[in-house]
């Protein structure tokens, strides 16, 4: 049992300075000077402090990516207190470019270890790749039967993809669909949407010639292809940018063209950064870090002079609705108690996961087992 004093909370919504008392896992009640009698309850005074959902990162690369380089060149494993001083609290792990030593049964273990280690996570099926790469013997029975697993990883735009058919997206993304509906998931196709110009063209067809939900389409690193970006949301599709580099000005671009509740924002964490010359040869590689998630909402309230309450929602609510993640993204009663603490530099000081101090006053107190 803990009891938050002081806090100055953003639900995403400001709704000004309160307090929040936590039992077990969840939000039990949030009010005006709180002051239970419980034996053992331990109190924080947050001093005005900002109280906000803990954030949710929907492209991880939980145990690494890369490999464009040579087998030198994977990425590592995130590290726990990687995740934790980065304010994130949910994460959906996923492969990347190779799906060979790389593989579900390693991703699915992964999040397995970091539920056990106190976050909540998440993963989808397969890699680039099509026909995808299962754990069962189809897609369908991974989302059905495998808790974690929410959906399914393809690329195309891409010289690294399979360039799969029309015809085999829609098989593909049909076959997500029934097992969505009848295991009480989302059901996503999150897509790696390449450089190529063909962009996301291929899906907005699907859309437009069939009666397939738009919500099953997730593409991300849509950064890359603005008009695109701009003409699904606006179809009711969900458009996810990565974090870094222009990607604040980008989403304030988007947020004029578009609705704002189907923008959301990721990070691409330990996944490899290629660069590429004009023949797709990798002359460079970087790795992707989770602080940028916030680092760019930072730079959006900064820099851009959005409200920190709209900038949240990129990584808090609007991922939550898209993901179907009701427990999260949101400061309620009843709902899970994931919470992010900054002070007034807009500074990750503390965090809460299933209601559990993970960092407090800056310091890390939960780190993985082997670090």
């Amino acid at each position: 049992m803990i009891l938050i004093k002081n806090a100055d909370i953003y639900t995403p919504e400001h709704i000004g300075k309160k307090d929040v008392l936590i039992a077990f896992d969840k939000i039990a009640e949030i009010g005006d000077n709180l002051n239970p009698v419980l034996k053992n309850l331990e109190v924080m005074d947050l001093k005005g402090k900002k109280l906000v959902p803990g954030f949710i990162d929907q492209h991880v690369h939980v145990i690494g990516g890369g490999g464009e380089g040579g087998l030198h060149s994977r990425t590592p494993e995130l590290k726990l207190s990687h995740v934790i001083e980065s304010g994130v609290t949910t994460l959906v792990g996923l492969l990347g470019t190779d799906g060979i030593t790389r593989t579900t049964e390693n991703l699915l273990a992964k999040t397995k270890a970091l539920n056990n280690e106190g976050i909540t996570a998440y993963c989808l099926s397969s890699s680039y790749h099509y026909p995808e790469q299962t754990l069962t013997e189809n897609i369908m029975k991974d989302i059905v039967y495998i808790s974690e697993i929410i959906g399914c990883k393809l690329a195309f735009s891409d010289h690294r993809s399979s360039h799969p058919t029309k015809e085999e997206i829609i098989r593909l993304v049909s076959d997500i669909r029934i097992a969505a509906l009848v295991a009480g998931k989302p059901g996503v196709l999150h897509i790696h949407v390449g450089t190529f110009k063909n962009g996301i063209k291929p899906v907005i067809e699907i859309v437009e010639e069939t009666d397939i939900p738009i919500t099953h389409f997730r593409p991300t690193h849509m950064g890359r292809h603005m008009d695109d970006s701009e003409k699904f949301a606006n179809m009711g599709g969900y458009v996810d940018l990565t974090a870094g580099e222009d990607t604040a000005e980008k989403l304030i671009w988007l947020c004029e063209k578009a609705p704002r509740e189907k923008l959301t924002l990721s990070s691409d964490s330990n996944g490899s950064a290629p660069i590429w010359d004009e023949n797709h040869n990798m002359i460079g590689i970087g790795v992707g870090k989770m602080t940028t998630l916030f680092d760019t909402i930072k730079e959006m309230t900064v820099k851009y002079n959005m409200p920190l309450e709209n900038a949240l929602k990129f990584i808090t609510s609007n991922v939550a609705d898209a993901l179907n993640f009701t427990q999260k993204g949101r400061i309620a009663e009843g709902m899970d108690a994931d919470l992010t603490v900054l002070n007034d530099d807009l500074v990750i000081t503390d965090v809460f996961a299933k209601g559990k101090i993970m960092m407090k006053d800056s310091i890390i107190l939960k780190r993985g087992m082997f670090e």
